[in-house]
């Protein structure tokens, strides 16, 4: 699969929770780090997302913010 996006991180699916509409999915990235996507729940079933699969993480955004620990 061929993708415009440039920001791709590979991950592990660490959990996915679900109510009848959207679905909230946790990956853990390679670093431990963790990045949380809301999808629907139609996308969870379509893609047969399950627990400790891997998965990429492609971010398309028009606003990405950047912060200092100053």
């Amino acid at each position: 699969m061929a993708l415009s996006a440039r920001n791709q991180l590979k991950g592990t699916i660490k959990s996915i929770a679900t109510d009848k509409i959207m679905a909230e999915v946790v990956v853990t990235l390679g670093d431990g780090q963790e990045l949380v996507s809301v999808i629907t729940t139609s996308s969870v079933q379509r893609l047969n997302l399950q627990v400790g699969q891997p998965i990429l993480v492609v971010i398309k955004s028009t606003e990405v913010m950047l912060a200092t620990e100053s």
